[in-house]
């Protein structure tokens, strides 16, 4: 009698897309150079432009570590292992 094939779980979950989004979403955040290309409103004397780049920096750390984290989570699943 043949063995049943073991079912591969989808290669696109909510999981994965999630962490597409935080990869690519700074990536059109910094590409849309017309929404942030201006001078108001300042912060400390600094034009937007400057701190609106600087604070996509902090955000973009955020969200790669958090993609990192899912990808983690998403593998130990893949493999059977606790989702801790």
């Amino acid at each position: 009698m043949p063995e049943e094939p073991e079912e591969k779980p989808p290669t696109v979950t909510p999981m994965r897309v999630v962490i597409a989004l935080c990869l690519i979403a700074p990536f059109v955040a910094m590409l849309w150079v017309s929404s942030y290309a201006k001078i108001d409103p300042t912060f400390i004397g600094i034009p937007f432009f400057y701190w609106y780049q600087m604070l996509w920096v902090l955000i973009s750390t955020a969200l790669t570590m958090i993609a990192y984290k899912l990808w983690q989570r998403d593998q130990r699943a893949r493999k059977g292992g606790a989702s801790a």
